[in-house]
C-alpha cells in the first residue's frame, strides 16, 4: 500500500542532512557556486505577498543565482515582469545588483527561446525560455520581429527555427484541413518567406534557395507568421492560444523530427554554460543531440 511505499522510501533518505522542508510549491538550492530559485507563478503568472517576500530573502547575498519560473519574463518579443502582490515585480529583484542573478529561465511556453538582455550598469542577463519538452509544439514562426530591452534580431535566439516551425504547422494545417497542396510549404520555401516578411537574412539554407510566391505568402499569413512592426494585422487561422485549446492534445506528432528539445546548464566554479539540446526522434540525434544553442555565463564573484 502507499503508506508502506512511503515507509521504505523515507528509510533509504533516513539522515537528517538528507530531508527538507519546503514551505510551499517554491523552494532553492545551493548547487556549487550558484543559487537555483524556483518560483511558483500560478495560473495567472504573479507571485502573492507572502512569496514575493521569501524570494527577496532568499535571493539576498553575494552568491551567483539563476531563476527558474513557470512564467518566462521575456517570451515571444514581450516583456513580462511577473508582477508581486503589494508591489515590485519579480524582474525587479532579479535585476537588482546586489542580488547577482545571472538567468532567468521560464517554462509554459512549449519551445526555446533566447534574450540576452544588457542592463544599465553593463551586466548581461540572459533571459530564456525552455519549455520545449511539452507535449506539442508552440510555435516560433509568430514572433515578430524582435526589438525588446535592446534584444535585436541578431541577438535572439529560438528552437525550433521560425521556418522550421512555419513549414512543420503547414504539414499540420494541410492535413487537418485535408489541403495539403495548397498548405504545406517546404523548409526552404518556409525560410524564404519569414526572411520577407520579417526583413532579415535566413537563419538557415536548406537546399537552394525558393521563390516566395503568392501563395506562400498567403499560407504564411494565415499561419499568423510573425510581420515587420509596420505591417498590419489580417484574419489568420488558430495557431497560439485558440489553437493550443482546441487542437493541440490530438496534434502531438508521433512522426519524426519532433522539434522537441531539452536544456543542460553546467556549473563551474567561474560560468555556466547553457545549452540547448534538440530532440527530432531520430536515431542519430538520439545518440548524439544536436546543440541548438549555447551561452556560457560568467559568475560574478564566484570565487569570494
Amino acid at each position: 500500500d502507499d503508506g508502506r511505499r512511503l515507509d521504505e522510501a523515507r528509510a533509504l533518505r533516513s539522515a537528517p542532512g538528507q530531508r527538507a522542508v519546503q514551505p510551499g510549491p517554491y523552494w532553492a538550492i545551493d548547487a556549487g557556486p550558484v543559487r537555483v530559485i524556483g518560483i511558483d507563478t500560478g495560473l495567472l503568472g504573479t507571485l502573492d505577498a507572502e512569496q514575493g517576500a521569501w524570494l527577496r530573502e532568499v535571493a539576498r547575498g553575494p552568491r551567483p543565482k539563476i531563476l527558474v519560473t513557470g512564467s518566462p519574463l521575456y517570451v515571444d518579443g514581450r516583456y513580462r515582469p511577473c508582477p508581486i502582490e503589494g508591489g515590485g515585480t519579480v524582474d525587479d529583484i532579479v535585476r537588482d545588483p546586489d542580488n547577482r542573478f545571472v538567468a532567468a529561465i521560464g517554462g509554459d511556453i512549449h519551445n526555446y527561446q533566447r534574450y540576452p538582455v544588457r542592463l544599465p550598469d553593463g551586466r548581461t542577463l540572459q533571459y530564456v525560455v525552455a519549455g520545449g519538452g511539452g507535449a506539442f509544439t508552440h510555435a516560433t514562426h509568430t514572433i515578430p520581429r524582435v526589438d525588446v530591452a535592446g534584444v535585436s534580431e541578431r541577438d535572439f535566439r529560438c528552437y525550433p527555427l521560425r521556418g522550421d516551425s512555419l513549414a512543420f504547422y503547414s504539414a499540420l494545417y494541410g492535413r487537418r484541413l485535408r489541403l495539403p497542396r495548397f498548405f504545406a510549404l517546404t523548409e526552404a520555401e518556409a525560410a524564404a518567406v519569414i526572411a520577407e516578411r520579417l526583413g532579415i537574412g535566413p537563419t538557415r539554407a536548406p537546399g537552394a534557395p525558393a521563390r516566395v510566391t503568392r501563395r506562400m505568402r498567403l499560407v504564411a499569413g494565415l499561419l499568423g507568421t510573425g510581420r515587420r512592426p509596420d505591417r498590419t494585422r489580417r484574419f489568420r487561422l488558430p495557431v497560439r492560444r485558440l489553437y493550443t485549446q482546441l487542437f493541440s492534445p490530438g496534434s502531438a506528432t508521433y512522426r519524426p523530427p519532433f522539434f522537441k528539445s531539452f536544456l543542460r546548464l553546467d556549473v563551474g566554479p567561474d560560468a555556466v554554460r547553457l545549452r540547448c539540446y534538440a530532440a527530432t526522434g531520430n536515431r542519430a540525434q538520439e545518440i548524439d543531440p544536436p546543440v541548438e544553442d549555447e551561452v556560457t555565463i560568467p559568475l560574478p564573484g564566484a570565487a569570494e
